[in-house]
C-alpha cells in the first residue's frame, strides 16, 4: 500500500468514527429530552419521539427507548400496544423491573403481569442456551447463564411455579451445572515469579479539588424534617364532565425558598389534564421544610381526588 492510500485510508476512518460519535451523542440528546416530556406529563410528544428513535438493531439503548415508550403508552390509556411494549422490554431484560420510586404501584402491576406470563419460557430458554455453552465447554459464559437462570427462579413475578415441574426441575440442574462451570473455568494457580524490583517513588500530585455535595431532597421518611406548609396549593378545574370522579398523584419538589422546583405526576390522570396539573403546581407556595430551623429542599406527594365540574 502506498503512503497516499494510507493516509485516505486515515482519513475515511477518521471520518466514520466521527460520524458514529455525532449519532450516539445525537441519540443520548433524544432520550433525554423524551425523558423530560415523559416526566412533564407530555406523553403524546414523547411518544413520538421515542418512536423515531426505534431501530431493529437491538442495541441496549432500544432498551431503554421501550421502556419510555410501555410508560407513554400506559399513561395515555393504549393498553394493548402498552403490552406489546412491556414484552419487548421483558424479552430483552428479563430480570428488570420497574422500581417503586421509579413509576406508580398501576404501572408495576402491567409490567408484573407481562413477567408472569413470559418467565417460565424465558428461563427454559435461557437454561438451553447455558447448557449449550456447557457442552461446547465455554464455561464462563456457562456459570453466567446458569447464574441468571437460578436469578430469575427466584424473581418474585415468577411464584409458585417456580417450585413446580418444569421449573423446579430446572433449580436443581442449574445449581449443579453452574457449580462445574466455576470450577472448570477457574484459571490455573500462577507461576511463581521472582519478587519486582522497587519503583522509583513519584512526585506527590496535587489533590483534585472537591466540589460540594448536591443539596439533599428530604421527603417524609426523614423524622428530623418539619414538612413545608401550603400557602398556595390550588389545582386547575377538572375540565369537562366527560370524566367520572378521578383520583392521581403528583410529586413536587419544594426548594429551601418555598417555591416548587420540579413536578411531576406519579399516578397519571390523563391528557390533558394531567399537562396542567404540572404547569399550574410550578406557581404553587410553601413555607420551605426546616431542620432545626435551617430551610432545605423537600419532595412532597400530593394526592389528587377530583369530581367533574359543570361547563359554564
Amino acid at each position: 500500500m502506498t503512503t497516499s492510500s494510507r493516509c485516505a485510508s486515515v482519513v475515511v476512518l477518521a471520518a466514520v468514527v466521527s460520524v458514529s460519535i455525532a449519532a450516539s451523542a445525537a441519540a443520548d440528546d433524544s432520550l433525554n429530552v423524551a425523558r423530560e416530556l415523559y416526566a412533564s406529563a407530555n406523553y403524546e410528544d414523547a411518544l413520538a419521539m421515542l418512536n423515531r428513535m426505534r431501530t431493529p438493531t437491538g442495541a441496549s439503548d432500544d432498551r431503554v427507548v421501550e421502556r419510555y415508550r410501555a410508560l407513554c403508552l400506559l399513561a395515555l390509556g393504549r393498553a394493548t400496544e402498552a403490552q406489546r411494549a412491556i414484552e419487548l422490554v421483558v424479552a430483552a431484560e428479563p430480570q428488570y423491573h420497574p422500581s417503586d420510586t421509579e413509576v406508580s404501584p398501576r404501572v408495576r402491576s402491567a409490567f408484573s403481569d407481562v413477567r408472569r406470563r413470559m418467565l417460565p419460557a424465558i428461563i427454559q430458554q435461557r437454561y438451553g442456551l447455558a447448557k449449550a455453552a456447557f457442552d461446547r465447554k465455554d464455561f464462563v459464559t456457562a456459570a453466567d447463564g446458569f447464574g441468571q437462570v437460578a436469578e430469575m427462579l427466584n424473581d418474585p413475578d415468577v411464584g409458585a411455579a417456580g417450585n413446580m415441574p418444569p421449573l423446579s426441575d430446572l433449580r436443581t440442574l442449574a445449581a449443579g451445572f453452574r457449580d462445574l462451570s466455576v470450577t472448570a473455568a477457574a484459571p490455573p494457580p500462577p507461576a511463581p515469579v521472582a519478587a519486582p524490583t522497587a519503583p522509583e517513588p513519584l512526585p506527590p500530585s496535587r489533590p483534585e479539588p472537591r466540589l460540594p455535595p448536591a443539596p439533599r431532597i428530604y421527603s417524609a421518611e426523614d423524622g428530623n424534617v418539619v414538612p413545608p406548609i401550603v400557602v398556595r396549593q390550588v389545582l386547575p378545574p377538572f375540565p369537562t364532565r366527560a370524566f367520572s370522579a378521578a383520583q392521581g398523584a403528583l410529586a413536587v419538589v419544594v426548594d429551601e425558598r418555598g417555591a416548587v422546583e420540579s413536578a411531576a405526576m406519579l399516578m397519571p390522570l390523563g391528557q390533558p389534564y394531567d399537562r396542567m396539573v404540572v404547569d399550574s403546581a410550578k406557581s404553587w407556595r410553601y413555607k420551605p421544610a426546616t431542620i432545626d430551623g435551617t430551610p432545605v429542599k423537600f419532595r412532597r406527594e400530593v394526592q389528587i381526588n377530583l369530581a367533574p365540574t359543570a361547563p359554564r
